[in-house]
């Protein structure tokens, strides 16, 4: 974790924003929005060893923050103004909040995405009524055209975070949380290009100027630490976070979260996976990877928070529903509820039906078997059989183990 006390030299101009542009964006959402729970979460909090609350905001219309800072712009836009429509670029949750929201004040709105999006992302985008158009082969190509198309047009450009009205409107979810929780001690927000803890920060530090302020972002995608300095070369590499997962933040955001933001946190892939089963399974929750990290901060730097009253951002619940099948999976391995099991068995009748038998005996519940004929390690006689099994936890598996073993066959757990 990095402490922002050290980033704060050759200070920017700070944006004309404060605490009376956040409570207005409050007034203008008031009855357009959700306003989602800010709720406690024992089991969490026992498990990770401080006092959690959880803001909710995967309970927005469109499972996502995000529609606070659109609804903001797109309500200052003027009445003649809106008739020429409005233009933002996204792949995610920013498109399908404005889409959303210009629709019901009916602005017609072009959302610009990159060629290789997601079809299904595509999709919503348009269910939500607006004009997709696919341009360019990155995320910066297709904001190029966004802001061309404008020029052509006419346009009201939206962008994703780097707006004071969308810095604004997104600062309305810290004045929830300190309403419902007015002795919260930290915060913890996910960080991309910063629009989100932009707008905490100043809301939260105005009116509480001794809370602490974590933002947190995947290790694999550290923008906002790379341009504060914070760490070295930046290349960027996958990561289940695609919603935190940008290189530049803007520049009104990153001198705000240069003054307003006490740290910094990365988060591994593992811990970002691992936050996401956990709140499926203790909150019974979906949250996305950039929606999870908060939660992953505070497993990773348990010291940290240890005792605190912490309330953390689920930022958002919109999880593509074949990574978050493949998260589960890796959730069950990670947590040795399911092991894969390499079994040597007699290559003839009845060999088989003995392991599976003894698998059985222990309540271990198989859910593949393989045979590794062509590619066994010992005679053509005997088969690998690879079992992928169950498991209450890992001294379970570890009875499975010895029950075959006790059978006089040769087990070996593949990782």
């Amino acid at each position: 974790m990095f402490p922002l006390s050290e980033a704060r030299t050759d200070l920017g101009p700070e944006p004309d924003l404060g605490l009376a542009d956040v409570a207005a964006a409050a007034q203008r959402l008031a009855g357009q929005i959700v306003r989602t729970p800010c709720l406690e979460s024992r089991t969490l909090g026992e498990i990770l060893g401080c006092r959690v609350w959880l803001k909710f905001e995967n309970l927005q219309y469109t499972a996502s923050f995000k529609e606070r800072g659109a609804l903001n712009r797109l309500l200052a836009i003027p009445e003649e103004q809106r008739r020429r429509g409005v233009v933002a670029m996204s792949a995610g949750n920013h498109a399908q909040g404005v889409a959303y929201h210009a629709r019901r004040l009916g602005i017609p709105v072009t959302i610009v995405m990159p060629r290789g999006t997601p079809f299904v992302k595509i999709e919503n985008t348009e269910r939500l009524g607006a004009e997709v158009l696919l341009a360019g082969e990155t995320v910066d190509e297709a904001a190029a055209e966004a802001v061309a198309l404008c020029a052509r047009t006419g346009g009201t450009f939206v962008h994703p975070f780097d707006d004071p009205l969308v810095i604004a409107g997104q600062g309305t979810l810290a004045l929830e949380m300190l309403e419902a929780v007015p002795d919260l001690e930290v915060l913890v927000v996910p960080v991309g290009g910063g629009g989100l803890i932009s707008g905490i920060a100043l809301a939260a530090k105005a009116s509480r100027p001794d809370i602490e302020i974590v933002g947190v972002q995947a290790t694999s995608y550290p923008g906002v630490a790379h341009a504060l300095g914070l760490i070295g070369e930046f290349r960027g590499e996958p990561t289940i976070a695609d919603g935190i997962a940008v290189k530049v933040p803007g520049r009104c955001t990153l001198e705000i979260i240069r003054r307003r933001v006490d740290a910094i946190a990365l988060v591994d892939e593992a811990a970002i996976e691992r936050a996401v089963v956990l709140l499926l399974e203790i909150e019974k929750t979906v949250s996305e990877g950039a929606g999870a990290v908060g939660i992953a901060a505070l497993e990773t730097f348990r010291d940290r928070f240890a005792a605190r009253k912490v309330g953390v951002v689920l930022s958002g619940g919109n999880i593509d529903g074949r990574l978050l099948s493949s998260v589960i999976l890796r959730g069950l391995v990670r947590s040795e509820r399911m092991v894969r099991l390499r079994v040597a068995l007699a290559d003839s009748p009845g060999g088989l039906a003995r392991a599976t038998a003894a698998i059985a005996a222990a309540h271990g519940n198989i859910v593949d078997v393989v045979h590794q004929r062509a590619f066994s390690r010992g005679s053509a006689r005997v088969a690998d059989v690879d079992f992928t099994i169950e498991v209450r936890n890992g001294r379970h598996a570890q009875e499975i183990e010895a029950g075959l073993r006790r059978l006089g066959l040769e087990v070996e757990r593949l990782s």
